[in-house]
């Protein structure tokens, strides 16, 4: 498409933020293209050298791609600011989020304050976790062999995320980051200014080689994901598990992360590669089993790591809310919870199983040995998405994960019934046979 604005500046930096700016205030909007390097270079008397480091940066900013003899384009949903999500039709089949089945989702508990006086039953100079809540969650760490020694309280796994990363690196720094991720950890970076390298994956997860690769690069930490992945529901095993602490071993200085987000009915077992490290954290989030609204996530880590972020906490908003984290104890107190959690976990899995096993049966592929959604590998993602559009099925189209990884899709199973799996997986398979664009 064509553009009415061309980028200004005298340097990589000041290109690239002059682009940012235009996407921002709707000068460029997706899909827009920017002019070839040599072009621009000669137009902003710079040298190609110095453009195509611009291209470079807004690539791993997740700003704009390059799609060879298409040059290079802003993306679908550049993360300026949080991306929108993708708008599904009136009618269509929406699978696009990775979404909890909200029939397998326990009802709230009635509360009562336990103070007299105030709504909360949380005062100034309590301890920002609740007793309670600390005394369960070190219990479940402790089950999984994790140190729980040291616990926060946060805002969800993201939130936590950015209070771990924000707490050991500052802009500039390196993170490695699975290929294909997830998209909002991208973005949460992008505006931290911090740079994700990419660690590709197979269905068990990151691969030893890559991370180690990453390291080597320079990282000073790595977010990884043990079971439940997104977009492509990998899970390590007790084998990878063990690779990957191998890897992690020789760079006993950067900070591990593990992102486990969809905890008790992520569909295989928790394994860590952290505890026991100097910088490490664990975090657990309860938005898949216990509901999205319920934003809070558990941390488990080392000392120094667990007292930065509760510091920064206190700074900002203080606390999560001792309503929402008795909510939380309550319901892992209750046994008929523990009995929903097993059955979340058993439909999500079957549910998995049946659409890859439709789907191999019609000679495609797919991945998803954990989690809410299964990963298609395919070679044209706007043609698959669209013709599936057309027949009333929403996926999400993998551009919004990736990084160097190749192009696929992204399909939500947490509603998906085995009847839809069947008419998804025939209507897939004809949609991948028809004769692939030119967009990677």
């Amino acid at each position: 498409m064509p553009i009415h604005y061309r980028p200004s500046g005298s340097t990589a930096n000041e290109l690239v933020a002059d682009i940012e700016a235009a996407v921002r205030d709707g000068r460029l909007q997706p899909g827009a293209a920017l002019p070839a390097v040599r072009s621009l270079a000669a137009e902003l008397r710079l040298s190609p050298a110095t453009v195509a480091s611009a291209y470079r940066d807004l690539g791993v900013k997740g700003i704009a791609r390059g799609h060879k003899r298409a040059g290079t384009r802003i993306t679908g949903a550049p993360p300026t600011a949080p991306r929108p999500p993708l708008v599904v039709p009136s009618g269509v089949r929406d699978l696009i989020a990775g979404s909890p089945d909200p029939a397998l989702l326990p009802a709230f508990p009635p509360l009562v304050a336990r103070r007299a006086g105030p709504v909360s039953p949380r005062l100034y100079g309590d301890a920002p976790m609740s007793p309670e809540l600390a005394d369960l969650a070190a219990a479940r760490f402790r089950a999984d062999g994790i140190d729980p020694g040291h616990l926060a309280v946060v805002g969800g796994a993201l939130d936590g995320v950015e209070r771990v990363v924000g707490a050991w690196l500052r802009p500039g720094d390196r993170l490695a980051v699975e290929d294909p991720g997830y998209p909002p950890l991208l973005d949460l970076l992008a505006a931290m200014g911090i740079t994700p390298v990419p660690v590709g994956l197979d269905e068990f997860g990151a691969r030893p080689q890559a991370l180690a690769d990453a390291l080597a690069a320079g990282c000073h930490a790595v977010v990884l994901v043990p079971r439940a992945q997104s977009p492509t529901g990998a899970a390590w095993d007790t084998a990878r598990a063990a690779e990957l602490s191998a890897v992690l071993a020789r760079h006993p200085d950067v900070l591990v992360v593990e992102d486990d987000h969809a905890g008790d009915v992520a569909g295989a077992p928790a394994l860590t590669v952290g505890s026991g490290r100097d910088r490490w954290v664990t975090i657990r989030s309860i938005s898949k089993s216990l509901g999205p609204d319920l934003r809070l996530a558990v941390l488990a880590g080392d000392a120094v790591s667990i007292a930065r972020v509760e510091g920064r906490q206190a700074l900002g908003t203080g606390w999560v809310s001792y309503l929402l984290q008795e909510t939380v104890a309550a319901l892992w107190r209750d046994p008929r919870v523990a009995g929903l959690l097993e059955r979340a976990r058993a439909a999500y899995a079957q549910r998995r199983e049946h659409l890859i096993g439709e789907l191999a049966q019609r000679g495609v592929v797919a991945s998803g040995r954990s989690g809410m959604a299964v990963w298609v590998r395919v070679a044209d993602e706007l043609g698959v998405t669209s013709a599936l559009l057309g027949r009333g099925w929403a996926v999400a189209p993998g551009e919004r994960f990736r990084i160097a990884s190749p192009p696929g899709i992204r399909i939500g199973i947490g509603t998906l019934t085995p009847a839809e799996s069947a008419r998804l997986a025939a209507d897939l398979s004809e949609c991948m046979t028809r004769r692939p664009r030119r967009t990677d």
